[in-house]
């Protein structure tokens, strides 16, 4: 079990027209993060995902934000779920599964995922106003699409409260830290095993 904790590290860059970005991370961290997107609200919601994941990220990005957020959002996104990816390999002996509830204040989000290899995404949140500070709120979708689809996980994320708009997607991505760093936990019981009863993930 040793081995596959040590080895959990990813480091991945992608470089488009529109984006450079450069990704690393460990998931036996301890929630170090230095992230640099030129988006504010998204270095703080990346903050969260590592602090309440104990994953340590190195996020560096290059985007063309005088356009927009649009393009730096969903390809910090892909990469991060690229990274994820790369990091946990055949997925040997995760418990992969992982769900979390997280209040925040008025805000109540709850989040359940499975390391499925099939990428897919229900979104239930409600997030009344079309900007948080200079974020346009329709980014969180986009944000977690991108990750859904290029680390192939089963996300569900359905908001049983709230009506502040920082609080809901706060709580969103807390929740989902803590459901990340459930699912990615090493099982004692079955370490050396692929979590199916395929055997294949």
């Amino acid at each position: 079990m040793e081995n596959i904790i040590l080895n959990r590290t990813a480091s991945v860059k992608r470089t488009t027209k529109e984006t450079d970005i450069q990704v690393s991370l460990n998931l036996d961290g301890t929630g170090k993060c230095n992230v640099n997107t030129g988006v504010p609200f998204l270095d703080h919601m990346i903050n969260q995902i590592s602090s309440h994941g104990l994953i340590d990220l190195d996020i560096q990005a290059i985007g063309d934000i005088h356009i927009d957020d649009h393009h730096t959002n969903e390809d910090v996104g892909i990469t991060l779920g690229q990274a994820l990816a790369k990091a946990i390999g055949d997925r040997q002996g995760i418990v992969r599964f992982g769900h979390f509830i997280a209040p925040l204040d008025e805000a109540l989000i709850q989040v359940a995922l499975d390391f499925s290899g099939r990428p897919h995404l229900s979104y239930n949140l409600d997030i009344p106003t079309e900007k948080v500070g200079k974020y346009d709120t329709q980014l969180v979708k986009e944000f977690f699409v991108a990750i859904v689809n290029h680390s192939q996980i089963t996300l569900h994320i359905r908001q049983l409260d709230g009506i502040n708009s920082h609080h809901i997607i706060e709580a969103t991505f807390k929740a989902f830290a803590r459901a990340l760093r459930m699912a990615l936990e090493i099982d004692p019981r079955r370490a050396s095993e692929i979590p199916s009863s395929k055997g294949v993930l």
